[in-house]
């Protein structure tokens, strides 16, 4: 069996400077590379990885070149109401408010500029959750 090294979600964007801006001011990304077709994002402290790609470019297959459809991206952060009022005040499109769920966390959703489902949540208690 092979140990993966690595895994990176790349989102396919129509507006990469505006999809930047959105997980760059929204959680904890920073621009690690920013090109004309992809953009890198990693977490400030290396271990998250999020790309961006021109839907349109040469390296995604025609096919996948559509809207997102059948997955949502999650966010488990700190503090669900902090990044909330963070998302309103900066004009972001909430989906639903901060709510607690049946399993244990504190969750809102927004769509990001691509039409991408963002669940961002912060653990309160659940009996599966092991940290």
């Amino acid at each position: 069996m092979h140990t993966i090294q690595r895994m990176i979600t790349n989102i396919c964007s129509d507006n990469l400077s505006a999809s930047r801006d959105f997980y760059t001011s929204l959680l904890d990304f920073a621009v690690d590379y920013d090109s004309d077709w992809f953009v890198h994002l990693i977490s400030k402290d290396r271990q998250l990885e999020l790309g961006i790609i021109d839907r349109t470019y040469d390296l995604v297959p025609e096919a996948f070149q559509q809207k997102p459809q059948g997955f949502y991206l999650t966010f488990v952060v700190e503090n669900a109401d902090i990044v909330f009022e963070k998302a309103k005040s900066q004009g972001f499109e909430v989906l639903s408010e901060p709510e607690n769920t049946f399993y244990g966390q504190r969750r809102f959703l927004l769509k990001d500029p691509n039409g991408t489902l963002v669940d961002i949540s912060s653990p309160t208690k659940a009996p599966w959750y092991h940290s």
